[in-house]
C-alpha cells in the first residue's frame, strides 16, 4: 500500500498513513482509506509504529527509512566517496565486521577526508548540509562513546579480510612513524627519537602499504621508544595470525639486522631491504665490484646510476628454545650495488657539515651529548692550561668514509635484476606520503584523545579514511589530474553537487555539469543519477 505523510501544523509532528482505494458497493464509485500506522521522531528521524496496532498485517518493514521532511543537500563528494568504497569492497567488509555501527563510521571517515583540517567537533554542521551513510548527527560526545566502541577483535577481522584481497599480489612496503601526544594517560605514549625533531612523548605507528596498489591494509601502534628494527617480529607473528599467504616485504635499512634476515628466511618471506654499504660483507662485495661498477656497460640513463648484482651466500642460523639447539645452513641472496655521481657529491656536502658543527661545537665548548661518539671518531682532541683545547682532523677516518660516497645498497631473496629491485624499493616512498596524509590532512599530527580505547576506535576510522586517500591520489596521479587539481580542488568540485529529497518521492541528483562527469568517469565511478 501507498505510504502518506502529512505534517501536523500544531506540533509539527510527521504522521505516515497507509492509503488503499476500495470499492463502495453503495455509492457504486471508487473511494480511497487512509489508515495511522504511525509518526516521525522529530529528532531522530525514526519511524515510531502506532501502539494500536496490534495485528500482524499492519507491522512495518524492516528497511531503509523514508525521508521525513524535504532537503536539499550537498551530495556530489560523499557519492562519490559510497562508489569507491563499494568498488573497494571496503563497504562490505566494514558491514561484516560492523553490522550495527559501519555507517557512523564511514560519516565520520567522509567527514575527515571532505574536511581538511577540520576537528571533529564540527561534524554536526557538516552533517546538516552533507547526504552521508549515517544520515544524523554524530555529537562530540557521541563520537567519543563509538570510538570506544570499536572492538579489537572487529578491526583484525576488517585487516583478515582487506588483506586477502591483495596480499598475494604485490610488495607489502613496511615502515613506521611517530605520533606527538599531549596525554599522560597513554600507555604506549614513550620518549624516544622522534623523525621530527618534536620536544613531546610519542607513540610509533607502523604501516603495511600494498606497493602496487598503493592502498593500506594493516596497522599497528607502537610504544615510542621502541625502534624500528625491534617491530619485524610482532609483524611477523601477525602475519601468521591473519594467515596471510605468499608474503613480499620491502623495507628500509632501519629494519636490518641479522635476527630479521634469518626471521623472514625462517617464515619463507620474499624481501627487498636496504642495507649499510659499511657491512662486511657489504664492503667485500663493493671492492670486487668497484672496477666494473662504473663502467658505461653498467649505466642506466632512466635512474642516472650505475648498478651491478651479486648472488651471495647468507649464512642461515635458527635458535629452537624448545630443544636448545641452533639450526645453521645456507641460503641464497642477491645483493644489489649501486653508485650516483649525485649522490656522491651530496654525501660530501653532508659530512662536510656536520664536521663543521662538530668543530664549532668543541670550539665553543657546547657539545652535544648525542655527539660525544662522533666527536672521538674525526677529531683528535687535546686540552692544556696554556694553549686550550687543541682539535685536529682524523683523516683516515674522514677518508674512509670518503671510499663510500655515492654507493648504496639492496638485499633480496627473491629479484635478481638490480633495475627491477631498485624500481620496488622506490616505490617504497608511498608509505611517508600516506603518512604525510594520517598527520596532515586528516589532523593526526597531535592524538587528541585521553583513553586507550578511545585512541584505538580514532586511529582505525582515520585509517579507514586514508584507503579512500590513498585510492583518489594514485588514480589522479594516473590521470594526471594533479596538473590542474590538488585533491581538495577535485573533492570541492565535486561537493557543490546536490540533491533532493522529498517524503513519497526517489532521490533526485542536481544539475552535474560536463567537466564533474569527466572526473568521475577519470576516478572509475559512474557519476550520480536521479533513483
Amino acid at each position: 500500500m501507498p505510504l502518506i505523510y502529512l505534517k501536523n501544523k500544531k506540533n509539527g509532528i510527521t504522521y505516515v498513513y497507509e492509503s488503499e482505494n476500495y470499492w463502495d458497493k453503495t455509492k457504486q464509485q471508487s473511494r480511497s482509506r487512509r489508515t495511522c500506522i504511525g509518526k516521525m521522531d522529530p529528532i531522530t528521524g525514526e519511524f515510531i509504529p502506532s501502539k494500536r496496532l496490534a495485528a500482524p498485517e499492519h507491522t512495518v518493514k524492516r528497511g531503509p527509512l523514508p525521508v521525513a521532511e524535504t532537503k536539499r543537500l550537498y551530495a556530489g563528494a560523499t557519492y562519490l566517496l559510497s562508489a569507491i568504497g563499494e568498488k573497494l569492497e571496503i563497504t562490505a567488509d566494514l558491514k561484516q565486521c560492523f553490522p550495527d555501527h559501519y555507517k557512523q563510521l564511514l560519516s565520520i571517515a567522509f567527514f575527515l577526508i571532505l574536511e581538511d583540517h577540520n576537528p571533529l567537533q564540527r561534524f554536526s554542521k557538516w552533517a546538516l548540509t552533507h547526504r552521508h551513510p549515517y544520515r544524523k548527527d554524530i555529537p562530540s560526545q557521541r563520537s567519543s562513546d563509538f570510538f570506544a566502541s570499536i572492538t579489537e577483535e572487529a578491526r583484525e577481522r576488517f585487516f583478515r579480510l582487506q588483506g586477502r584481497r591483495r596480499a598475494e599480489k604485490e610488495y607489502w612496503a613496511y615502515d613506521t612513524t611517530t605520533l606527538s601526544s599531549y596525554s599522560e594517560s597513554l600507555k604506549q605514549v614513550k620518549y624516544g627519537k622522534n623523525k621530527e625533531h618534536d620536544p613531546l612523548p610519542q607513540m610509533n605507528l607502523a604501516l603495511l602499504f600494498g606497493e602496487q596498489s598503493n592502498l593500506p591494509f594493516y596497522y599497528r601502534k607502537l610504544p615510542g621508544n621502541i625502534s624500528d628494527v625491534q617491530t619485524l617480529k610482532n609483524l611477523l607473528a601477525d602475519m601468521d595470525f591473519f594467515s596471510y599467504k605468499k608474503i613480499k616485504l620491502v623495507m628500509d635499512r632501519g629494519f636490518y639486522s641479522e635476527a630479521n634476515i634469518n626471521a623472514m628466511y625462517q617464515h619463507h618471506l620474499k624481501f627487498l631491504i636496504g642495507v649499510k654499504v659499511t657491512l662486511k660483507y657489504v664492503q667485500a662485495e663493493l671492492e670486487t665490484a668497484k672496477p666494473q661498477l662504473q663502467k658505461r656497460e653498467n649505466f642506466h640513463p632512466d635512474y642516472n646510476l650505475y648498478a651491478h648484482s651479486a648472488t651471495i651466500t647468507w649464512k642461515y642460523s635458527q635458535t629452537r628454545p624448545y630443544k636448545g639447539d641452533v639450526i645453521e645452513g645456507e641460503r641464497r641472496a642477491y645483493l644489489h650495488l649501486y653508485f650516483n655521481k649525485e649522490k656522491e657529491a651530496e654525501d660530501a656536502n653532508k659530512l662536510n657539515r656536520l664536521l663543521t658543527k662538530l668543530k664549532t661545537e668543541l670550539e665553543s665548548g657546547k657539545r652535544e651529548p648525542a655527539h660525544e661518539k662522533v666527536y672521538v671518531k674525526y677529531f683528535e682532541i687535546t686540552s692544556t692550561p696554556k694553549r686550550g683545547i687543541s682539535i685536529k682532523p682524523k683523516q683516515e677516518a674522514i677518508d674512509a668514509a670518503a671510499k663510500n660516497y655515492g654507493y648504496f645498497a639492496l638485499l633480496s631473496n627473491e629479484i635478481k635484476d638490480p633495475i627491477e629491485a631498485l624500481a620496488v624499493y622506490r616505490n617504497k616512498d608511498v608509505i611517508e606520503k600516506a603518512f604525510g596524509n594520517l598527520k596532515e590532512r586528516l589532523n593526526f599530527r597531535r592524538m587528541e584523545v585521553s583513553s586507550e580505547r578511545s585512541l584505538d576506535g580514532k586511529l582505525f576510522v582515520e585509517f579507514i579514511a586514508l584507503i579512500y586517500l590513498s585510492y583518489i591520489k594514485k588514480v589522479m596521479q594516473e590521470k594526471q589530474l594533479f596538473r590542474r587539481y590538488t585533491m581538495q580542488e577535485l573533492l570541492d568540485e565535486l561537493d557543490v553537487i546536490e540533491c533532493y529529497e522529498r517524503p513519497g518521492h526517489d532521490l533526485q541528483f542536481g544539475e552535474i555539469t560536463k567537466r564533474q562527469i569527466e572526473l568521475y568517469d577519470a576516478l572509475g565511478v559512474p557519476s550520480p543519477t536521479s533513483l
